[in-house]
Order: structure tokens, then sequence, then C-alpha cells
């Protein structure tokens, strides 16, 4: 499975050193045949302290934990949307990833240049926003032509009728200054828009980057912080904190000593961490696991894939040729201590094809 979240920002935020702290974190490839191999992504590991578990269980010869791909957006500047700086190939990343992960400088430090002279988190957010909402406002209009056009011609039929009046409420909420995603749209709507691609449509989430022992504005009660504050509870918008300097720096430290040192420099505690569980959630993931001597592992599906869809993380034959799955919680065959055990409380189900697999199932697939 190849879903991924887009790491944008304006330059010099930091944007680039999340991505280098994310790369740190990154695992070998080859392990994973649905990963690209790309230099501008990070196949990232999902903190997940029940596979570490499942491993000492079973004494596993190896351990690999569910990923995630982190794709480096390049930086966007003011006039994207109509071509300026990058903006063309910007835009065309963003539509090919999952959730935005929007990078916020959070921190003051005259080191550092700001491309617009002074840190406002809420004027930034706009700034990449704003250009977001531009491109997809030519987006509809293309296509409401097209559909007027249509319509004119004689076809008149119920359903492009109503394609074209949704059409034209997502771009009054565009011009209104709003995302897509904060639009309520019901199943059948979010499926029409659906091949627009339209980018206000993703998940956004929100990186605040601070920087530590520097001036960080969540540590004033400034009316800067106060408007992101609002915005956000407003918008009803996702974020998390992070320094990434330090998490990048932290990457190369025994992991005895990440906690110590974090200490001493004021460091935010498991601010990339957060961001890649959030991410991982926002794309509506779940993970379950398969465990032996040989292996175990963490596999990632969407959230409310049936067994036989599910099997086909591993191989597709776990798909096309399912009988049947045995399925048991990680935490209860923990807790009864063997699969004998649970085979003999009868703590394992037995389940066909029409079983929706939940986050943390340990599943052996019959075929």
């Amino acid at each position: 499975m190849s879903l991924s979240i887009g790491i944008v920002g304006l330059p010099n935020v930091g944007k680039s050193t999340l991505f280098n702290a994310l790369t740190k974190k990154s695992v070998p490839t080859e392990n994973y045949p649905f990963c690209t191999i790309d230099p501008s992504v990070g196949v990232v590991p999902v903190p997940d302290d029940r596979i570490q578990k499942l491993s000492d269980f079973s004494h596993s010869k190896k351990t690999l934990p569910a990923v995630v791909e982190f794709v480096d957006i390049a930086g966007l500047v003011k006039g994207a949307s109509e071509g300026e700086g990058l903006g063309n190939q910007f835009l065309s990343n963003i539509r090919e990833v999952d959730v935005i992960a929007h990078v916020v400088r959070f921190f003051d430090d005259t080191d550092i240049a700001h491309v617009h002279g002074e840190v406002c988190p809420v004027d930034d957010i706009q700034v990449i926003n704003i250009e977001l909402i531009m491109a997809d406002v030519q987006t509809l209009q293309k296509r409401i032509a097209s559909t007027e056009k249509e319509i004119k011609k004689g076809n008149k039929d119920s359903i492009k009728i109503k394609e074209n009046d949704l059409l034209q409420r997502l771009l009054q909420h565009l011009e209104g200054g709003k995302l897509v995603s904060t639009l309520i749209l019901n199943e059948k709507e979010r499926e029409t828009i659906k091949g627009l691609h339209l980018l206000t449509a993703k998940p956004m989430l929100y990186v605040l980057n601070k920087k530590s022992g520097g001036h960080n504005i969540d540590e004033e009660n400034s009316e800067r912080f106060i408007n992101c504050m609002e915005y956000f509870e407003k918008e009803n918008m996702e974020y998390v904190y992070i320094d990434a300097s330090i998490e990048g720096e932290l990457n190369d430290v025994a992991i005895g000593d990440k906690e110590e040192l974090r200490r001493e420099l004021g460091a935010i505690d498991g601010g990339i961490d957060d961001l890649i569980k959030k991410g991982y959630g926002m794309l509506d993931l779940i993970t379950f696991f398969t465990t032996g001597e040989d292996e175990t592992r963490g596999w990632t599906i969407k959230n409310g894939s049936i067994a036989p869809v599910a099997g086909a993380a591993i191989h597709t034959d776990f798909k096309d040729k399912f009988i049947r799955a045995d399925v048991i919680p990680w935490n209860t065959l923990l807790e009864v201590g063997s699969y004998a055990a649970a085979r003999e409380k009868g703590l394992i189900k037995t389940v066909g094809k029409d079983y929706i697999v939940q986050d943390g199932d340990v599943i052996e697939f019959k075929i």
C-alpha cells in the first residue's frame, strides 16, 4: 500500500530539516515492496510499542514495523498557482499525496531569515492555503465550464445538473477563502469530486516547528499565538508541535540517552513520533500483525478492510486464494501466554471473507 504524507511549507520554516530528521529514521525499502524508491521519499516506521512486545513473545529473528511514506515537496512562494517559483512542480506533487503536513515556523531567530520579514503563523499558513485554494478554483472553473456546456447542449439529466450544483457550491466555498476539507459533504458528493484531485480536499496537519533554546511563539501570550490557536479551533484543524532540528540530532543518540538529552535541551517530548502517528491516523490506516520465530511484522491497511483485502498486503495469493483466517487481538495473545493456551481457551477466532480486520489483530491466513 502506497499512501503518503507530503511535507509543505514556506522557505526557512524547517521543512527540509524535518524531512532529514524523518529520513534518518527510514527503514530499508527492500523490505517493503510497495514503497517508492525515490530520494524525496522517506519510508518511516510508525512508532508502536506492540511490535516489539510481539517480537519478544515469539523470539522473532526479524522485527519489521508498519511504515508510512513522507514526501519532501518543493518549497512554495506566493504566486505558485500562477506558476511563480516552483509553483507548478509544487502543486503537481501535492496532487499525488494523500495528507498534507504543513510546516509552520513557530520561533523567532534573527539568524534565520523569514521570507516575509516577520514570523506570523496565521499569515504564513494563509499564504500556502490561498495558493492551494486558487489552484482549486481554476480546476473547478474549468470543470464547471465543461459541465455547463453539456447541459446547454441538451444533456439535462439530473446527475449532470446535481454535479453542476455541487461544483458551484464548492467554488463559492473556496472563493470565501475556505478549504474544501472544511465543507460538509456526504459520501456521494465526495465520490463525485474525487476525480478532480482538489488540493484543499486533502486532510491537513499543521506541524508547528519550535526551536529549543530559542524564542518560541507558544511561550508567549501574544496576539500572533492567540490568533493561531483561534484559527485552528475555528477551522477544526489538527496540529502537532515538533523541534525538527533537535529531532534530527536525537536520531544519532543512543535510545537510553535520548530522554536525558531532551531534558537538557528543553526539547519537546516525542514531537516527531506524534507527527508520524497522527499522520498515519489521518490517512485512515490501521496495523495488523503476523508473528512467529522467523519474523514479527506490522502490516498497513485501510481502516475497514475485510480479511482478504488485508491479506493482499502480504501477498496477492492471500486475497485471491483466501479460505479463512485465524485471528486474535495482540494483547489477548500476550496475556494468555501462548498460541496453544489461546486455542485451548477458544480465544482464536476462525473468520471468513467478510471479517473486518481490527487494529492490533494478529492474523494467520489460510489459503
